[in-house]
């Protein structure tokens, strides 16, 4: 691994451990086994360290949507099973520190404008994500019906984020949401 990949992979680690305001030069530098020099020789600003390990880590997060989207694709599953599926697959990333880096992305992007364009990226991979799993659940009109999914899933993982509760209840009610955008026969 190169010297800039330790850096990033470094400051990931430290956002997702202690925030951004963990990235210190030096707690950086020390993490990923590099001198003070070879940090601001590849990353002159904490500003273009901050936006690249960002953009990395979505980079990272958006090829593992697009390979789970593509099973999805051609697949058909009932509407119960795909919540409970879906709801093992929060519980096994509920308190990750991908899924606080991923807060600590929108917060940023909050801030920095220079980051929202890898929050545009990132919740565009999720609707598409969305919109795969809804499609195999025969669900019309599925591209317009994704956003709401993941602001759903989003707001409960800041529910379980920062109550520590678990993410059994996510199946329930996901299958709320199905009912209200299954056809009605």
């Amino acid at each position: 691994m190169s010297a800039r990949d330790r850096i990033l992979h470094a400051a990931l680690h430290l956002i997702s451990e202690r925030g951004v305001g963990a990235l210190t030069n030096r707690a950086v530098a020390r993490a990923a086994g590099v001198s003070l020099g070879s940090l601001t020789y590849h990353f002159p600003s904490q500003t273009d360290l901050l936006r690249e390990c960002l953009n990395r880590f979505v980079d990272d997060e958006i090829a593992r949507i697009a390979e789970y989207s593509e099973r999805l694709r051609d697949s058909v599953v009932a509407p119960e099973q795909a919540a409970d599926e879906i709801e093992k697959a929060v519980e096994a990333v509920s308190h990750g520190p991908d899924q606080i880096a991923t807060l600590e992305l929108h917060l940023q992007a909050a801030r920095d404008p220079g980051v929202r364009d890898a929050v545009t990226r990132s919740f565009a991979a999720y609707d598409r994500l969305a919109t795969a799993i809804l499609n195999a659940l025969g669900i019309p009109d599925a591209e317009r019906h994704a956003p709401t999914a993941v602001a759903l899933m989003y707001g409960l993982a800041l529910r379980r984020l920062s109550t520590g509760d678990s993410a059994a209840g996510t199946a329930d009610s996901l299958r709320l949401f199905l009912l209200g955008v299954l056809p009605r026969t």
